[in-house]
């Protein structure tokens, strides 16, 4: 029962690990670029759900604050690719990896200027609420967490699949250059990418918030283990994304409970390190050529 209850903990745990790396390979895909300030972008995103949904000029109800701070760092996101990060474009990889990296310090100094550096919590009605099945006890904002990241990895299954802008979007992160001539606008697709990027980040800020505390260095933390999640399901891949931050959730709540202290910290890139060596390319490595 107790391991039962560790892996609840750690599936919502990765479940947030997760929609961050889904960001990652959203706009890896897209342009092959890799935003070190994504872990930020979940930082920016939870401030703002706080702001929303906690002070007393907005209190907004908890899914509608959720919303509105996801369309606000989607469109941060999407103005930050149409005109920042489009005056680099053609430069080499570096000046992106540089660039994102300056980006997350800025971020988090500003979050710290706005927010404070104290860390902050948000206020939920499921705040420590628990629910009880016989011996095993719940708590409701781990559940909330699990059950919005399935409603939200549906969602993107059916708009990637059945929407002619998801379609679009496949087609410019296989090839721009043959989704150009085939009359997509490749340059504004990425941005909708970095966008949507942000909307992914933001809401698993906001989920993040409601279980745990939050302060501008977090998202510093989540980046890199969202990063090796990346990596674990093969950069690339979306739902070796998804399935990469369950396995980092699972394993750090397992190395927490099991083995020596200090081994939670350092269990997630070790199976990082596993998997390279085992497999170099992840678990879901893309090796079929591209097409349109």
């Amino acid at each position: 029962m107790d391991l039962l209850q560790l892996l609840i903990g750690g599936i919502a745990n990765g479940c947030i690990y997760g929609l961050v790396a889904l960001g990652f390979v959203l706009i890896y895909k897209a342009s092959e670029a890799v935003n070190f300030a994504q872990g930020d972008f979940l930082m920016l995103g939870a401030f703002l759900g706080i702001a929303f949904i906690n002070t007393a000029n907005a209190d907004l109800p908890f899914l509608v604050g959720m919303v509105a701070a996801a369309l606000c760092l989607g469109a941060f996101s999407y103005a930050l690719d149409r005109f920042v990060l489009r005056a680099i474009f053609g430069q080499p990889q570096f000046a992106m990896v540089i660039l994102t990296i300056a980006l997350g310090f800025i971020l988090r100094f500003l979050a710290g200027t706005f927010f404070g550096f104290e860390p902050t919590s948000l206020e939920t009605p499921f705040a420590g609420e628990i629910l009880y099945l016989g011996a095993l006890s719940l708590p409701v904002a781990d559940l909330i967490i699990i059950l919005a990241t399935c409603a939200l990895t549906f969602g993107l299954w059916l708009f990637f699949g059945r929407t002619r802008l998801g379609v679009a979007m496949q087609a410019s992160s296989q090839n721009q250059i043959a989704a150009y001539y085939m009359g997509i606008p490749v340059k504004r697709v990425n941005s909708i990418v970095w966008g949507l990027s942000g909307v992914v980040s933001a809401i698993a800020g906001v989920l993040f918030a409601a279980k745990g505390a939050v302060e501008p260095a977090v998202g510093l933390i989540f980046g890199i283990k969202a990063f090796a999640a990346a990596v674990i399901g093969g950069f690339g891949s979306l739902p070796g994304a998804l399935l990469g931050g369950l396995l980092i959730g699972v394993v750090e709540q397992v190395a927490g409970r099991y083995a020596p202290s200090g081994s939670a910290q350092i269990a997630p890139y070790a199976l990082m390190l596993l998997v390279l060596i085992l497999r170099p390319g992840g678990l879901f490595a893309q090796i079929a050529q591209k097409k349109v």
